[in-house]
């Protein structure tokens, strides 16, 4: 990748100006936006000099002119074409086509007296007239404190999203859905999605993304929580985006005094896909578990960056990420743990495995661990292996023919990762989705 290329890929997708300055978005949005924007025009987009995205060229993505998705026609969608595309969890559905919401496709139940669900677009209008900065502290916390290239980019030209509050002491019982659905045609566009999502205090909420869609096109995602003290959040993104299609994603994540995470990354589409996570625990007693799951084959590649952040005493974290590659596929875990000064009785565990069934599928793992405290517990582990022949063999002499052996052994690897879904039908549509892949590599095999 250049200069050029990156200069050329974002003068395609750079705003209008009546756009951004336009009067319906609140006073501190086209602040963002313009300094958001400014930051891409200096620092561009990541080359193989950055660390962070040294197994994960751009390059593929400044080749395609991709164009800035509008809203428009659904082309032909309905609703009971979106349920089968995503499923169907019992609570509120919001939809979102090529980055912008779709009513007739969203279906909403109803909530918790004091929650909110709505899409942004809606909300920034009535931020706009009365210019008070309530959504501000939510939507610019990852954008002005961590800035990277695509972060910026979702800020500069994001347009809609889900916006989820709940206030504190409630329970929302039923799932809340967002549909994130790209929709190219003929022409490569490029979406940026948003979610904001606060939960109050002792309050709980399950949550699921699906990102999916059909054609050539880049979606950029991302996603910001706030969990108050005492909050409880289950997290779940599905990423099943179109094999021809491009993803990058940011879920950013603070934690307040013992509120609990459990957030679960589940990867099977996208020709080149990233999914980075950032947990800030600040604190005490916060607890956090990330869990992913990711199956390239084929061309695919798969890419994991996750770093938690433990800011505060007696904090727990988790991590369990397990890779099944075939093909000429190519899988990155990169994990970071950073325990801050004053971060003591800090408790972390870090695991990533890789299964590789063909000679040239890659998996890289890099694990870390920062620790700027004393009286901590920390460990971290990687482990990259093929299929045990003895177990192939063993099933074999029963009378299992080779291709079932191994598609037996590799479910048995990844029913781990599906046990831990506690969501049942999402649970059971996962396993569905998981089998079929497994089918491809059986073929493959």
């Amino acid at each position: 990748m250049n200069g050029a290329a990156s200069a050329a890929f974002l003068a395609r997708l750079e705003p209008r100006t009546d756009v951004r300055e336009s009067a319906r978005q609140p006073a501190w949005l086209r602040e963002l936006r313009r300094a958001a924007w400014q930051w891409l025009a200096e620092q561009g987009l990541p080359t193989a000099k950055d660390e962070a995205w040294k197994y994960t060229r751009v390059a593929p993505i400044l080749a395609i002119p991709f164009q800035a998705a509008e809203a428009g026609a659904r082309r032909h969608l309905s609703a009971a074409m979106v349920e089968r595309l995503v499923g169907d969890y019992g609570g509120s559905r919001l939809v979102f086509v090529n980055g912008h919401f779709a009513s007739e496709l969203s279906v909403l139940t109803s909530l918790p007296p004091g929650a909110r669900l709505s899409n942004l677009a809606a909300l920034l209008q009535a931020d706009a007239a009365a210019d008070d900065g309530v959504l501000d502290a939510l939507f610019t916390h990852a954008s002005r404190t961590q800035p990277q290239a695509f972060t910026a980019l979702n800020a500069a030209l994001a347009e809609d999203g889900a916006f989820i509050q709940i206030p504190a002491h409630t329970t929302v019982e039923a799932p809340i859905h967002l549909v994130f659905l790209s929709d190219a045609g003929a022409t490569p566009l490029a979406a940026h999605s948003r979610a904001l999502v606060q939960l109050g205090a002792g309050s709980r909420a399950t949550l699921v993304e699906s990102h999916v869609g059909n054609g050539v096109y880049l979606g950029n995602a991302l996603t910001e929580v706030v969990l108050e003290a005492g909050a409880v959040l289950e997290h779940y993104q599905l990423q099943n985006q179109s094999t021809a299609a491009f993803h990058i994603g940011l879920l950013s994540v603070r934690q307040a005094e013992g509120s609990r995470l459990a957030a679960h990354s589940l990867a099977l589409g996208g020709l080149l896909a990233r999914q980075e996570v950032r947990v800030l625990l600040e604190g005490h007693g916060a607890e956090v578990a990330l869990n992913g799951l990711y199956l390239p084959r084929g061309e695919q590649h798969l890419d994991n960056q996750t770093c938690i952040e433990h800011l505060a005493p007696r904090c727990t974290s988790r991590e369990l990420y397990k890779g099944v590659i075939d093909g000429r596929g190519h899988g990155v875990f990169d994990g970071r743990i950073i325990v801050r000064p004053g971060a003591v009785k800090t408790d972390a565990r870090q695991t990533i495995k890789n299964l590789l069934l063909s000679d040239s599928a890659q998996a890289n793992a890099q694990p870390r661990l920062e620790i700027l405290a004393d009286d901590v517990q920390c460990a971290h582990g990687a482990a990259v292996g093929q299929l045990d022949e003895q177990a192939i063999f063993y099933l074999r002499s029963r009378g299992i023919p080779l291709a079932e052996a191994r598609a037996l052994l590799t479910y048995a690897f990844v029913s781990e990762m599906l046990d831990l879904i506690r969501l049942a039908p999402l649970r059971a549509r996962v396993e569905q989705l998981v089998a079929a892949q497994l089918r491809g590599l059986e073929v493959a095999a």
